[in-house]
Formats: C-alpha cells, structure tokens, sequence
C-alpha cells in the first residue's frame, strides 16, 4: 500500500501555476510596496535590496535576495545595486550558517525563461541549505520535498537574527 504525505502548503503553488498576465506586478515588487513584510514574507530591506522567502522552498531556508528595482537584466543593474545585492547574499549566507548550520550552499540566479527563471523581469538570486544527506527518495519516487520547518517559524527566527545583528 502506497504511503501518502499531506503537504497542503502546495495545494496553493499547484492552484495558482500560470504564468504572469500582462500588467501583473511582480510578487517581489508588490511586496515592496505593501507595508506588511510578514504576509509577503520580506525578512529584510536595504536601500537597494531585499530578501524574501521561498514560498515554495526547495529545501529549508531557502531565500531569494533581489534588487528593489524591478531589472531582468544583469547590465540593467548598477555597480551599487549588484553590490548590495551580492553584500546581502553574503550576510544572510552568514545568518543561515550561523542559525541552521548547513553543510554548504546552492546560491544562483537564472536568467531568462529558457535558464528556468520563475519571475524573468526581476533579477533575484536563490539561497538554498545544504545539508549531507539531505537528498532521499522523496523527491525521485514521489515528486515531494519533505521542508521540516514552517515558513513562519522561519521567518520569526531569521528576523530576530537579523535585528539582533543589524550593526
């Protein structure tokens, strides 16, 4: 008898799967411009970056850190976004490794459709943990990635680090 896992946290991926319409403000943007960082899942903000939460994450922690401005292009950035941007990696490298203790890192972008970008009018680059072993059968057999920790419960930790060490 085959086992079933309830992941209804992807009922809400799975539903809303289409592409953007036209005219459609990014979720990155709308984010921004909304007040409430906890409902769009923006754990930080610089003068010219962010960082949000996967809410379809491929493994816990999973970040993504973009620039405020809504740019698909890496020659779009300027010398001062790209740097916060890539200063903004490396600190919440550093929170995650501090807080989860990962083994290592995935941390890319891609560009364009075809390189598989989900949101292809705004640069964001992907944070993922990296634990030894944290590959198993579920996502060959069943399609599934088993995440052992809440968005929120991940959101509440990784905004009391940031606070904490805002210096």
């Amino acid at each position: 008898m085959m086992e079933r896992l309830w992941a209804p946290w992807r009922l809400a991926y799975v539903a809303a799967a289409k592409p953007p319409e036209a005219g459609d403000a990014c979720f990155i943007c709308r984010g921004l411009a909304d007040t409430n960082d906890r409902q769009n899942l923006i754990v930080w903000r610089t003068d010219r970056s962010v960082v949000v939460l996967n809410r379809f994450p491929y493994n816990n922690g999973h970040l993504l850190v973009s620039p405020q401005a809504h740019k698909g292009r890496l020659d779009e950035l300027q010398t001062d976004e790209l740097t916060d941007v890539m200063d903004t990696v490396r600190r919440m490298t550093a929170a995650l490794e501090a807080l989860m203790h990962p083994d290592g890192f995935n941390i890319g972008l891609n560009l364009g459709l075809a390189a598989g970008a989900g949101l292809p009018g705004h640069l964001h680059w992907h944070i993922v943990p990296r634990w030894l072993g944290d590959t198993n059968f579920m996502p060959v057999l069943a399609d599934v990635r088993v995440i052992p920790q809440s968005l929120e419960a991940l959101y509440d930790l990784l905004t009391d680090r940031l606070r904490a060490t805002r210096a």
